[in-house]
C-alpha cells in the first residue's frame, strides 16, 4: 500500500473515498479519484476515532483500519487462519460479545487469533452448536439471541489488574520486553547526526542492565542491525510470555519549539482503555518529568499494533523531540539517558507496589528499590 496524501490521484484514492463515504465521514455525491482537502479532513476524523496518529495520511495502519471498519458481525464467516489472520470490526464485535458472556477471548483487538477461537469453541459447546471454531450464521444468531440485560465492564482489563496483584511487589522474576524503536537501515528521526535508533537502543540497554540488577529478565526486540515491524515485535513479546512491554521512541515536529515527553497505552479513544497500561503510562510520565524537568505532553490511548496486538500490558514512551535543540542535546547525553532509565524502572516498581510502601514521585532511587527488593525477599 502506497502512502496516500492530499494531491494524490488514482484508484487507491477512489477506494479510500468510497470507504469514508460508506462510514458517513465524507459526502461524495460525485465519486472522484482525487485526494482533496475534504478527504484529508475525513481521514483525520477517522484516525482520531480509531486512536491512530492524526496526520491525514493514509499509510498501512490507516488503510487497514479503514478496511476493517467496513465489516459488521455476520457479514462473512470468521475463522482462525494461521497464515493470514482475519481482522475487522466484525471480529472485534465477536470478541466483545464473547467477553460479555464470560468467555476469555483475550483483548478485543479485532484479530481472530487462537484465543478467540478457543473462546468461540467453548461458547459453541455450551450452547449446543457444532463445535468448529467458526463464526457462521448459526453462531451469530445464537450470539444475538443471548443479549445481556446489563452491558459494560471490561473483563479482560480486570484480568490484567488481577495479574499485577497476584504477581506481587517484587521485580525479581518478572519478564519485561524492551522495544527500542526502528533499527537497521531505518534510523528513525535523525537530526545533526543524532539518530532515534541509536539513542533508543542505548536507552534500552541501560534499562536492561538496571532491570537485570533487580533480578528481572529483560529481553530486547532488536539489536543494532535489525528492524522488525510492529507485528513481529508484538509476536515476539507474546511468544516470550512477557509481563510488560516498554516501547522506546523519540519524536519529531516541523516546529523546533515542540518538546517534552509523552506516554501511550492501549485504548480506542471511545472509553475502552487498558487500565493497567494507563496506570503504568502515568507512572512513567510523572517519574521522567520529576527527574528531568521535561515538558509534560501527557498520556494518551492509541491502537498502534505494539499496544493492540500484545497480550500483556504495553506502554510506548516518546522521550523528547530530536527536532528540538534542547531535547536533542539532553538525549545525546548518556547521563541523561541513565536518569530516564532509572525513572522508567522506578515507574514499573510503583505499578507492582499497588500504592503500598511507596514514596513521593521522583524521590525513589535505585538504591531504595534494591533495598525494598531485598527486604521483601527476606520477608518471604
Amino acid at each position: 500500500m502506497l502512502l496516500l496524501r492530499r494531491g494524490d490521484f488514482g484508484p487507491d484514492v477512489a477506494e479510500v473515498r468510497a470507504t469514508l463515504t460508506k462510514l458517513g465521514l465524507l459526502s461524495d455525491p460525485q465519486p472522484s479519484q482525487v485526494f482533496d482537502l475534504p478527504v484529508e479532513h475525513a481521514v483525520r476524523a477517522f484516525q482520531q476515532q480509531r486512536g491512530l496518529i492524526t496526520d491525514g495520511l493514509v499509510g498501512p495502519a490507516t488503510y487497514r483500519a479503514l478496511r476493517d471498519a467496513t465489516y459488521r458481525l455476520g457479514d462473512r464467516p470468521l475463522a482462525f487462519l494461521i497464515a493470514q489472520p482475519v481482522t475487522g470490526d466484525d471480529v472485534s464485535a465477536l470478541q466483545e460479545r464473547l467477553l460479555e458472556l464470560g468467555y476469555d477471548a483475550g483483548r478485543a483487538n479485532g484479530e481472530f487469533g487462537q484465543q478467540t477461537e478457543q473462546a468461540l469453541r467453548s461458547f459453541q459447546r455450551d450452547y449446543g452448536l457444532i463445535v468448529d471454531g467458526m463464526c457462521g450464521p448459526d453462531t451469530v444468531r445464537a450470539l444475538r439471541q443471548l443479549q445481556p440485560k446489563v452491558r459494560g465492564g471490561r473483563p479482560v482489563f480486570l484480568r490484567e489488574q488481577e495479574h499485577v496483584r497476584r504477581a506481587g511487589p517484587r521485580l525479581s522474576g518478572k519478564r519485561i520486553i524492551i522495544d527500542p524503536g526502528h533499527g537497521g537501515d531505518d534510523r528513525g528521526v535523525v537530526v545533526e547526526g543524532v539518530s532515534e535508533a541509536d539513542v533508543m537502543l542505548d536507552l534500552a540497554r541501560l534499562l536492561e542492565g538496571k532491570m537485570a540488577a533487580t533480578g528481572m529478565e529483560a529481553l530486547l526486540t532488536r539489536g543494532p542491525n535489525h528492524n522488525p515491524d510492529e507485528g513481529e515485535r508484538a509476536r515476539f513479546a507474546n511468544e516470550a510470555g512477557a509481563d510488560l512491554i516498554l516501547s522506546l521512541h523519540c519524536d519529531a515536529n516541523r516546529s523546533p519549539l515542540a518538546s517534552g515527553v509523552a506516554s501511550f497505552h492501549f485504548g480506542t479513544g471511545n472509553g475502552t482503555s487498558s487500565t493497567v497500561g494507563e496506570a503504568l503510562a502515568g507512572y512513567i510520565q510523572r517519574e521522567i518529568i520529576a527527574r528531568t524537568g521535561m515538558a509534560d505532553c501527557g498520556t494518551h490511548p492509541k491502537t498502534w499494533d505494539m499496544l493492540r496486538m500484545t497480550r500483556c500490558t504495553a506502554v510506548r514512551i516518546e522521550v523528547g523531540y530530536l527536532t528540538n535543540p534542547g531535547d536533542r542535546q539532553r538525549l545525546a547525553n548518556p547521563s541523561f539517558r541513565d536518569v530516564v532509565a532509572e525513572g522508567v524502572l522506578v515507574a514499573v516498581k510503583r505499578l507492582y507496589l499497588l500504592g503500598k510502601d511507596d514514596q513521593p514521585t521522583g524521590t525513589f532511587t535505585l538504591d531504595d528499590l534494591m533495598r525494598h527488593e531485598v527486604a521483601t525477599g527476606q520477608a518471604r
